[in-house]
């Protein structure tokens, strides 16, 4: 039991350490009063994406424009008095500031038209980030602003005057920013101040990778982001399993890849050497009949040529032939994972060409496998080894994917809770009932929460655990179970039936059958239940979703659960949006309430520059606050209260004498 003299001495050595930032009293009642007024001010913007898996043009466009609020900000300050071509032009110039500057400059006839320009461009911008710094300190606006011209914006965005002097004062130094060849500079600094202004922090709901063309440029602009949080999808999950040297998980997202046609960016950005994989491929399967293995193309990453698609539809099928055999070897290592119903090989007959599954026999499509000895079917061939030990060593050595994957590490987990709201991105697995689903692993038993934080833990050991020890490779068959186990809070279906869409063609085997959490997430006492599991009662909480499609062509909703649960993929992938019927949601969280916004297709960065495209949007407020919220109501709030408590302690201790002040 401590004693009370033993948490006083405790607390003074915190207190003693506080006191090196604040030395005197009046040092630390001075910065109570400032986080007091800080908790008065409005929340910050939270923005919502999910499912970008590689779209980085329409992911670039939504980041600038945050869903729509940029343009909201630009027709608030500059109204229906400015026409509304003039309005898209300067949020294209926010979007894209550096792109957009010299088209707009090249219109200007003179000098004298430039400067005009220069002058009502600036002062516009000046407004907009007026209205933007509005719900922030003039402290955290200041450490916002770049060091080359911070001074002078402060300046702009802070000065206080009468209206009478307000055209003087811009305009005296509007006019020495110009007459200084500063104008261009300035402009650029503006944009970005006001696209860091208008959104506090963004939350990634899962699935970066796989089907659009660079997820790497995705990660690169995250992990240049001011605040970013990201709940890794089964997508994800797969490619940080790879990064750790997981040959089954490198052999499933190369087989993910080279189905889309996309292994030119694992070739040319995480420089991936695919060459013993070609070679290896050509040597077995270079003269079978390919046509299942071709590739998904998009006509607008075209043109293909007849030695493209060979090229990579050789590569598809070795790679997902010895993907099958590490998957049976991983099942073997792992019976808890209950998938001893999926090792496949072991489940032809070869001498029929069929195969069982499902305790049901069907013909084979493709009956060719040159690499497989059917007395021991899992066993890789010499030359198998040797791809999968290159594979392997070239992913390790990926320096640009080792990055990224410690950012996903770092920045990401299996759920993630804010402000009252629990984000995940596939399901918590449910019984039939309602209940949780009671997991067995390790001699241990998970549901709900628990569950998901044990898959978290894991998750981390296939990364982290010392290499060659046993928990990094339970770590990294684990990371490949949440990419596609049955009851995986990531996945959250029967089974990935990757085989079935390949060897069988009765349509019947393809389904890959739902948990029911996604049936239960309709009644309004399911999702109730699974915050109260996560600890959150409060009835402004919501679930943020990612994962599933919604198929809105079909008149399915993304709220649910009586208006608690949202689901946000919208099918930001070009190839769900046929099945979706649009091309994404995203959400927005601001000091009102919360507000979806449903995207149509987004066509290019290019057309957007240029004819000042924005991408068409509408939205739906889905939850308003009773009162607007304020920083004081949210978790950075209850954070600042703790900070006022330490410094009124510290207040405390320097007014009778426990610490002295230091004096100047």
């Amino acid at each position: 039991m401590r004693t009370e003299t033993e948490e006083i001495r405790d607390n003074l050595k915190y207190l003693s350490l506080l006191a090196r930032d604040y030395p005197s009293q009046a040092a630390a009642a001075s910065e109570i009063i400032s986080t007091q007024a800080l908790l008065k001010l409005p929340k910050g913007t939270e923005h919502f994406m999910s499912d970008l898996h590689g779209e980085n043009e329409a992911f670039v466009h939504i980041l600038n424009s945050a869903s729509g609020v940029i343009r909201e900000k630009v027709d608030i300050v500059l109204g229906d008095t400015v026409p509304e071509g003039t309005r898209a032009e300067l949020a294209t110039l926010i979007y894209y500031p550096s792109e957009k500057l010299p088209q707009l400059k090249e219109r200007c006839a003179d000098e004298e038209a430039l400067e005009q320009w220069y002058s009502e461009t600036l002062l516009r911008l000046i407004d907009i980030c007026r209205l933007v710094s509005s719900k922030h300190t003039r402290e955290h606006v200041r450490a916002c602003l770049p060091s080359s011209c911070g001074y002078i914006l402060d300046e702009l965005l802070h000065a206080h005057f009468e209206d009478h002097d307000k055209d003087l004062y811009y305009g005296q130094i509007v006019g020495s920013i110009i007459e200084n060849g500063r104008a261009d500079k300035f402009i650029v600094r503006l944009c970005e101040l006001i696209k860091r202004l208008a959104v506090d922090k963004l939350h990634i709901v899962g699935d970066l990778f796989d089907r659009g063309p660079r997820p790497d440029v995705i990660l690169d602009l995250l992990m240049r982001h001011h605040d970013v949080d990201i709940q890794w999808g089964n997508h994800d999950v797969v490619w940080m399993g790879a990064a750790a040297g997981s040959p089954i998980c490198i052999c499933t997202v190369l087989k993910t890849t080279l189905s889309y046609h996309n292994h030119g960016m694992v070739e040319d950005c995480y420089g991936i050497n695919l060459r013993h994989l070609q070679r290896m491929a050509e040597q077995f399967y270079g003269d079978d009949d390919l046509t299942i293995w071709m590739p998904h193309t998009d006509t607008a990453r075209g043109p293909y040529t007849p030695g493209m698609l060979h090229r990579c539809a050789v590569m598809h099928k070795a790679i997902t032939i010895l993907m099958l055999k590490l998957e049976c070897q991983v099942i073997d290592r792992n019976p808890d994972f209950k998938m001893q119903d999926r090792d496949f090989l072991r489940r032809i007959n070869w001498e029929k060409g069929t195969v069982m599954v499902g305790g049901r026999e069907y013909p084979m499509r493709d009956t060719s496998f040159p690499t497989v000895d059917p007395a021991d079917p899992t066993a890789l061939n010499s030359d198998e080894k040797v791809v999968l030990q290159k594979l392997v060593q070239s992913f390790r050595q990926s320096e640009k994917l080792q990055q990224h994957v410690e950012f996903l590490y770092a920045k990401g987990s299996v759920y993630h809770i804010e402000n009252g709201n629990l984000l995940y991105h596939g399901a918590v697995p449910m019984d039939e009932d309602g209940q949780f689903t009671a997991v067995r692993f390790w001699d241990a038993e998970y549901s709900g929460k628990r569950w998901f934080d044990c898959c978290d833990r894991c998750a981390r050991m296939g990364y982290f655990a010392p290499e060659g020890s046993w928990q990094r490779q339970v770590g990294q068959d684990f990371l490949w179970y949440l990419w596609c186990g049955a009851v995986s809070p990531i996945y959250g279906r029967s089974a990935m039936t990757t085989f079935e869409r390949l060897y069988i063609a009765d349509p019947a085997t393809h389904a890959e059958i739902k948990n029911p959490y996604y049936r239960l997430i309709n009644d309004p006492a399911n999702v109730e239940r699974i915050l109260a599991e996560f600890g959150l009662t409060a009835p402004n909480s919501h679930i943020v979703n990612g994962h599933v499609p919604v198929r809105a062509i079909e008149g399915e909703k993304p709220v649910k659960g009586g208006g608690k649960l949202i689901v946000i993929d919208g099918g930001f992938c070009s190839a769900y949006h046929q099945k979706t019927g649009i091309a994404g949601y995203t959400l927005v969280y601001n000091s009102h309430g919360m507000t979806l916004r449903t995207h149509q297709p987004f066509e290019s960065i290019e057309k957007a520059i240029h004819e000042d495209e924005d991408i068409e949007s509408s939205s739906e407020r889905i939850y308003t606050a009773p009162r607007r919220i304020l920083i004081g109501d949210t978790d950075e709030g209850q954070r600042k209260r703790t900070e006022i408590d330490d410094l009124e302690a510290l207040t405390e201790a320097y007014g009778n004498g426990l610490i002295r002040e230091k004096m100047e």
